[in-house]
């Protein structure tokens, strides 16, 4: 059973943890109208969002009715936030309201001071640092098409952001082999490679970082990528453009890859920059497996964090 009172960050959650959500999300999946699905009946969600969304808000509020609690959407120009309020204040007065919180939001300090000041769980749905949700379903899907997480090999070509971050943490605390390639100004957090790295020593996998996407991807099981230009960057498009260009996962790239490789991304795409057509539309594209498990993922952690 998880220890977990929070789900914020994957290096704060244990190996054995993350394995025991991955098992849970998979039993949900296959058993959805199971005896105990309500099994957060008469719990509430309160879920702040910053940024807007598609798969997080649905997969999340889907998720409470099918667990059988209910989820609020508030965005910050729905509560006193937009207005100034402090996150301690709001923090207080949520937990007194609501069972947990998820947040979708810029700042990770944000989710950090909700965790610090509420007393109920809180649920990192996103911020710039991490994307903690979004690896749980990677890694949820790739367990799927493999029966197996450790010993293999996921590469991650693009912009060494959010995605990036979660998913060294993901796969160092599974075994898995990481190669992250990116351009040397848009690389992933040092410390967070860093942390990884030590995670990888303690598992038996391997992370690499490199700024090239061809070593990167050879003989990759799963080769991964993002949008090149994340909400809040729409001024950078045409340099980013120009930069990552020689990072898009096109036809020849999956070729080095293991020829039973998956293709992930975690959506929203636009296809002709960091993906081809032919790729994120081919037989390798996972894409809409791995947006549906967000739904089953997130199932797993409502539930080990509200249910009583």
């Amino acid at each position: 059973m998880t220890t977990m009172k929070h789900f914020i960050d994957l290096a704060d959650i244990q190996a054995d943890e993350i394995l025991d959500l991955l098992d849970l999300a998979a039993s949900l999946k296959q058993n959805p109208k199971a005896a105990d699905s309500q099994r957060l009946a008469g719990k509430t969600l309160g879920m702040i969002f910053a940024k807007s969304s598609t798969r997080t808000r649905v997969s999340f509020e889907v998720g409470m009715y099918q667990l059988g609690g209910q989820a609020l959407f508030l965005s910050t120009q729905d509560i006193q936030l937009g207005r100034g309020e402090t996150i301690a204040d709001t923090a207080k007065v949520m937990s007194r309201f609501l069972d947990g919180i998820m947040i979708r939001t810029f700042s990770h300090q944000d989710v950090l001071d909700l965790a610090r000041y509420g007393s109920v769980p809180v649920i990192n749905g996103l911020t710039d640092l991490m994307h903690p949700c979004q690896a749980l379903a990677d890694l949820l899907t790739i367990k799927e098409y493999f029966a197996r997480l450790a010993g293999l090999k996921l590469a991650y070509l693009g912009d060494g952001n959010n995605v990036a971050h979660s998913l060294l943490q993901a796969g160092a605390k599974t075994g898995m082999h990481v190669a992250v390639a990116t351009p040397h100004d848009y690389a992933c957090d040092e410390k967070i490679v860093e942390a990884a790295c030590e995670a990888a020593n303690k598992t038996g996998g391997k992370i690499t970082v490199t700024a090239d996407a061809l070593e990167a991807a050879k003989d990759a099981d799963v080769i991964y990528t993002d949008t090149w230009i994340s909400m809040g960057q729409e001024n950078e498009k045409a340099e980013r453009i120009s930069i990552f260009g020689e990072y898009q996962v096109n036809e020849h790239l999956m070729s080095l890859a293991k020829n039973h490789a998956l293709f992930l991304h975690c959506l929203p795409a636009y296809r002709g920059l960091e993906v081809s057509e032919a790729v994120i539309d081919g037989p390798a594209s996972k894409i809409f497996d791995q947006a549906e498990n967000r739904l089953h993922a997130q199932k797993a952690v409502l539930v080990r964090l509200m249910e009583s």
